[in-house]
Parts: C-alpha cells; structure tokens; sequence
C-alpha cells in the first residue's frame, strides 16, 4: 500500500498542469474552428451561396482540427471534474458533466453539416444545391449558436457554482464566469463572434490553474 503513495501524489499533482494544457489546447483549436467557419460560410441568407470549390480546404481544415478539440475538451472535462474530488457536489457536478457533453456532441453534428456541405464542393452549384446549401448552413449555426453555446452557459454556470461552494477559484473567476455564462445564454444570437467568448473562457481557467499550481508547488518545497 505504501509503495503506490508517491505514484498517487504524483499523479495528483500532475492532474492540474493536464487540465490547464487540455483547456489551452481546445481554446486555440476550437477559436481557430470557429474562425475558419464564420469566415468561410455567412449565415445563410446574409450573402450569396459560397463558392465550395474555393473553400473546401478551409472546411476541411477545419473538420479535420474539430475532433482534436473534442479529445482536449473531454480531457479537460474530466480532470476537471476529478480536481474537485471529495469536494464534487453529485448535483452540480452531473449538471456540469452533461451539459458539457451536450456541447460537444452539438459541435461535432454542427461540422457534421459542415463536412455535408463539403462534400458539394465538386463543380458549380445549381439551384437545386444553392438551396440544399442554405438549409445545411442554417442547420448548422442554429445547431452550434442556439443549441451548443448555451449548453456551453449552463456548463460555465454549473461550474462557477461549484467553484463558489468549495473555493477552489477566486471569487472574481466566479463572478466573470457568471458573466460570461449569461452572455452566451442571452446575446450569443447578437453577433457570431460572440461564440469565442468560451474558447476564451476555457484559456482563462487553464491559466489560472497553471498559476495556482506552481504557486502551491512552489511554496511546499
């Protein structure tokens, strides 16, 4: 039993710095999917049906850098969630757990549509695919905007709650996450761009544990 103890702390103490690089890996690939997407499909009916021939390899590199954001999501996610340990609140943190999921799985039917739409990229569009177009770009920013970021504003205010109980975050990361939650329940509609305000979100948090950490690391030795 006691040959496992410095194996156990040591992962313990490495759980941090993996949650805080997970959360800045899927804040730089999930704004950088979010870019490519707004810039290279309008909203339908804001503009004429895009050129597919001209933007496929942006779409495709954008599907192609969607999954790694999921995996460095779920992996913040979960340790996360196995951070708050004895401390985890069964309602909160199940509230938290599925609404993230929920976001995630939205995302992945949002470029679902995405990579559809790449799949006309062959040849000029007819009328016929013009409107097929438009009803996959309109599936898809409901699906991602009206859908999944406001599970991304019931995960931040499951977990701004939690952080609040337990005082595992400063108090003013929990008055912003509030903020921000209710900014993307509410005004996400207002303006696309409003949607990098969770990647954004997500950095913060993983730099504030990388602070905290080597803080803490710092004053045991």
């Amino acid at each position: 039993m006691s040959g496992r103890l410095p194996d156990q702390v040591g992962r313990r103490l490495a759980t941090p710095r993996a949650a805080a690089v997970a959360g800045l890996l899927f804040g730089a690939l999930f704004g950088t999917v979010l870019v490519l997407v707004r810039t290279t499909l309008p909203r339908a009916g804001d503009g004429p049906v895009p050129d597919l021939d001209r933007i496929g390899g942006r779409l495709a590199l954008a599907a192609m850098l969607m999954p790694l954001a999921g995996i460095a999501f779920l992996w913040f996610l979960g340790v996360i969630r196995d951070r708050l340990g004895d401390l985890e609140d069964r309602f909160f943190s199940s509230v938290m757990f599925g609404s993230g999921l929920l976001f995630l799985a939205m995302l992945f039917v949002a470029m679902a549509f995405a990579t559809g739409i790449l799949a006309l990229a062959q040849g000029s569009v007819d009328p016929v695919e013009g409107k097929i177009v438009g009803f996959a770009q309109n599936v898809m920013f409901q699906v991602s905007n009206v859908y999944a970021l406001r599970m991304a504003g019931v995960f931040m205010i499951s977990l701004g709650t939690i952080w609040f109980r337990t005082g595992l975050m400063p108090r003013w990361m929990v008055l912003g996450t509030y903020v921000l939650a209710l900014v993307l329940l509410f005004v996400v509609s207002v303006s696309f761009w409003v949607t990098l305000l969770f990647p954004a979100w997500v950095s913060l948090v993983s730099v504030v544990i990388l602070v905290t950490t080597f803080r803490r690391d710092s004053r045991a030795r």
